[in-house]
């Protein structure tokens, strides 16, 4: 399997010319980039497969801090739609499939690593995972964090699982909609077991 250069310059820390990050987002971006990097070697994943899932680390909010309505100019109309803070991820996936990138499942990881979606494979849950897990990020849950850090890469589809349903139960809390992505989402995992 070959990985584009695009994904390898990522996997080493090197952004796109087009991204738009803060350096507190490219220290988040770095954090994740280290948990995916942790469990691909855990995983015994061959090199290429760990290229990819670390450039997931960068890739994925490599559009966090650009302007939300330029970046909904940039998103496939499936997805313009998307409240503001949603975009960058098909933002950035466009981006790459423009620069040449042709990875399907990298791709659809990063368009949707804050939504989930149905086809997701594993380096798409694993990121989703990471993102949510990542040290740096702070809550009244971080026991419950550690927890879940502690049981990947091991349990990955238990401990999406797990985040996934404690995100949509705040989203019902707070009485916000639930996309459709994010249902697909849960429905595949939930029927996976």
């Amino acid at each position: 399997m070959s990985v584009h250069p695009v994904v390898e310059r990522a996997a080493a820390g090197e952004l796109p010319p087009w991204a738009e990050a803060t350096d507190e987002r490219r220290q988040h971006m770095a954090r994740v980039a280290t948990l995916l990097a942790e469990w691909t070697r855990q995983l015994g994943l061959p090199v290429p497969e760990q290229v990819r899932w670390i450039s997931l680390g960068y890739l994925h909010d490599a559009l966090r801090d650009a302007d939300a309505e330029g970046l909904r100019r940039r998103v496939p109309p499936p997805l313009a739609g998307l409240p503001p803070s949603l975009l960058h991820g098909p933002a950035a996936a466009e981006h790459l499939r423009i620069d040449g990138v042709d990875d399907g499942a990298l791709l659809r990881a990063v368009a949707f690593h804050t939504l989930g979606h149905a086809d997701m494979g594993r380096e798409g849950r694993a990121l989703y995972a990471a993102d949510f897990l990542e040290p740096g990020r702070t809550s009244l849950r971080d026991d419950w964090r550690e927890e879940l850090r502690i049981r990947m890469p091991g349990a990955i589809d238990e401990v999406v699982r797990e985040i996934l349903g404690a995100r949509i139960q705040h989203l019902v809390d707070v009485g916000r909609p639930i996309r459709p992505e994010t249902v697909g989402f849960w429905n595949s995992m939930a029927s996976e077991g």
